[in-house]
């Protein structure tokens, strides 16, 4: 579980190293917006997350990360859509992206990320020891759910039935994640 947890913590590390460009504008109505933008990344990640986990057996596991990476990817897209939605996208940093992606999957890991202050939420930045540290627990969180998938590859039907429609609540949930952050006055605590 070792090598696996370590392999995740550094993806987890290089998805949120980089902030995807957003294609969305400042919208108008920027909830409704964004639900609509939500909906159809969760229909893209169950697609993709339901078609690699097709293949059975052993050669299944071999494509458990990749899945993962790109439901992922499409959770960032999402993220930064989302923030541009609400004209946040200069303030969308590793630690907002951290947050939106594994609040969910890895709430104890991210639960320190953000705090609710009456109406505004404060994100404190992580860098460095610190983002690798906590990309190392979040890797180890997920790391679990790596056992999990792999018992799904056994039954590639139903299993690729499971995991999409898991990917499609899991993208939801990041989305509905991102609104409420951005929608809230942020503040960004100076680093330390």
């Amino acid at each position: 579980m070792g090598q696996s947890t370590d392999k995740v913590a550094e993806a987890v590390l290089q998805l949120v190293a980089r902030t995807p460009e957003s294609t969305q504008r400042l919208s108008e109505r920027p909830a409704e917006a964004a639900r609509k933008v939500a909906h159809e990344a969760a229909s893209r990640a169950a697609l993709a997350a339901g078609a690699l986990a097709l293949p059975p057996g052993p050669v299944g596991w071999l494509t458990i990360l990749p899945e993962m990476m790109t439901v992922w990817r499409i959770q960032a897209q999402l993220v930064a859509d989302v923030a541009a939605l609400y004209g946040r996208s200069a303030e969308l940093g590793s630690s907002q992206m951290l947050y939106c992606l594994f609040r969910y999957t890895a709430a104890q890991a991210v639960r320190d990320l953000v705090v609710r202050v009456g109406e505004r939420f404060v994100v404190r930045p992580v860098v460095g020891s610190a983002l690798q540290k906590l990309a190392k627990t979040v890797g180890l969180k997920l790391g679990e759910k790596l056992v999990g998938k792999s018992v799904s590859r056994w039954v590639p039907l139903i299993g690729a039935m499971g995991v999409s429609a898991y990917a499609f609540y899991d993208t939801r949930q990041v989305g509905l994640t991102a609104m409420k952050l951005f929608e809230r006055e942020q503040v960004i605590d100076a680093e330390a």
